[in-house]
């Protein structure tokens, strides 16, 4: 075969190439491709007969053949273009025209018979013609639900049969008696409230919350003093008080039940204390137009201390006059005390006899007098929190400083502690201790020692800031606390009771609340000191 022949094959293979690659070609490439067979089979028999002539014929066929040699480099170029630069053979592309031929036939019989297909919902469907528009079955009627849980159990329209199946086989007699001791405990306390009842302060804020209150408490200053003589008589001066004996050492291993025969209890003055105090004020004309509180330092005392200690009650008077709230010491009942009882409530004034300087006892005679209604009282102004407090505090005995400035200090006596007391008495006694000395600003407090025969067996001075750093280390209690917890109780006080009226600040069982109940009257020392000033 010659050049021109397989020039005429590869022109040939090329069409039916690109005829396969484009599945259907337009007509005028057809033609066109038609005439190029034509003129390449035309062209080899002159190429045949032309081979033995001179070298011109052979000349012109080598033209011819590299010519069409160039033709069918160019349409392979073009097919290699079209198929992403591979090269596929003829058998290859007749396959797949007869897959493409084969699935697309057999797509439009799929056609056809999907047109065949009747609409459901169309007009020539008689089963969708002939269906009635009403059902002839009934409607269902779900039964009644029955509700166990009872979701509107003490709300308001609530029904005797919440199902509306009407009373049971045996029905209720009636309401049925309250069972015994349901909901009067400790953790649920439903009992009637007082008819008296104004409002309340639950106390259900935790440590927690308390401590991360930041109040501020003002340094305590003195404004004036008064004197409780013996007999009862008052004096507005410093005469009964007294000084404190530095070598109160000396006296250990006393017996604190001498003078017990003759001493004279303390005797409970009521309202005619506070009238006292009052009438301190109006003798130095102390101005009280900004003043929130007018106060013994005992009722503050109780409540700094509920802070921690929620098993003791108390209560105090609650009286608005001129916006001042004057708050009165309440005395609640007692059982009588035993004899042991009122000796050692003896022990500790006769501790504060000792731990004083007294003429009488210079020359060496023991304890014979004592007298628990002579009595000091500073009167000081504060403030806790925003509000202003004016108080009366009672002093044990004062000492000085070298450069002869005066600071008081307190006398306290407690049972000598072991490893099965100390926790308690750091828990509980160092608290009121604490409490007590801080809200005067008495710097020292000097605690006697005593066995249980009452003899003294050893002092121990304390500073009254050092307290708190002993026992927060064992995280008993915490100052701040108490004074957070104080700053709630008396923002909710003043903001609750009204002008000219009386109120009653109780704490008691169960001990989760503070109640304010509305009183009858007022102290007469109240009024005539309001009308007075």
């Amino acid at each position: 075969m010659d050049y021109a022949e397989q020039a005429a094959n590869i022109f040939g293979e090329s069409d039916s190439e690109e005829e396969n690659n484009n599945n259907y070609s337009n007509n005028d490439e057809e033609e066109q491709d038609k005439e190029r067979k034509q003129q390449s089979s035309s062209s080899s028999p002159g190429s045949s007969s032309s081979s033995s002539s001179g070298g011109s014929s052979s000349a012109s066929s080598s033209a011819s053949s590299s010519a069409s040699s160039r033709s069918s480099s160019q349409v392979e170029e073009e097919e290699n273009a079209d198929n992403h630069g591979e090269v596929r053979s003829s058998s290859y592309n007749n396959n797949k025209y007869d897959d493409n031929h084969d699935g697309n036939s057999h797509y439009y019989e799929n056609y056809e018979e999907v047109e065949e297909e009747k609409d459901l919902f169309g007009s020539d469907n008689e089963d969708y013609v002939k269906t009635p528009a009403n059902s002839p079955h009934p409607v269902p009627v779900l039964p009644p639900i029955r509700n166990t849980i009872n979701h509107t159990r003490g709300g308001v329209g609530r029904v005797r049969w919440q199902n509306d199946r009407g009373p049971g086989l045996l029905p209720r007699p009636g309401p049925y008696p309250q069972r015994q001791n349901y909901g009067y405990g400790q953790k649920f306390f439903n009992a009637p409230r007082d008819e008296r009842f104004v409002s309340e302060l639950k106390l259900n804020k935790s440590e927690e919350t308390l401590a991360r209150k930041a109040i501020a408490f003002q340094e305590p200053c003195e404004l004036t003093c008064y004197s409780r003589a013996e007999g009862g008589d008052v004096f507005f001066d410093d005469r009964s008080l007294r000084l404190f004996k530095r070598l109160i050492t000396e006296d250990i291993g006393s017996d604190l039940n001498d003078g017990f025969d003759t001493f004279i209890p303390k005797k409970d003055l009521g309202s005619l204390g506070f009238g006292d105090l009052l009438a301190t004020i109006r003798n130095r004309n102390i101005p009280l137009q900004n003043m929130h509180f007018v106060t013994y330092r005992n009722n503050l005392n109780k409540i700094l201390a509920t802070a921690y200690v929620r098993h003791e009650p108390w209560e105090m008077g609650v009286h608005k006059r001129n916006g001042v709230v004057y708050l009165d010491v309440h005395k609640l009942p007692e059982r009588p005390q035993s004899e042991l009882e009122r000796r050692r409530c003896y022990w500790g004034y006769c501790f504060e006899t000792l731990a004083t300087e007294d003429p009488r006892r210079a020359d060496g005679t023991g304890i014979s007098h004592v007298d628990a209604n002579v009595e000091y009282c500073s009167v000081i102004k504060t403030k806790l929190g925003a509000h202003r407090i004016l108080m009366g505090a009672e002093m044990d005995c004062c000492d000085s400083t070298d450069d002869g400035r005066r600071f008081y200090v307190e006398l306290k006596t407690s049972r000598e502690l072991d490893y099965h007391t100390e926790e308690r008495f750091e828990r509980e006694k160092l608290l009121k201790f604490w409490i007590q000395s801080f809200l005067a600003g008495v710097p020292y407090i000097v605690i006697g020692f005593r066995d249980d025969g009452g003899r003294l067996v050893r002092t121990e001075r304390l500073r009254t800031k050092d307290i708190t750093h002993r026992v927060k280390m064992k995280n008993y209690w915490q100052g701040g606390v108490c004074l957070a917890f104080a700053d709630e109780v008396l923002c909710w006080l003043y903001g609750t009771v009204k002008e000219n009226e009386d109120y009653t600040l109780q704490f008691a069982h169960p001990f989760n609340r503070l109640e304010l109940l509305q009183a009858q009257s007022c102290p007469d020392v109240i009024t005539e000191h309001v009308q007075q000033l």
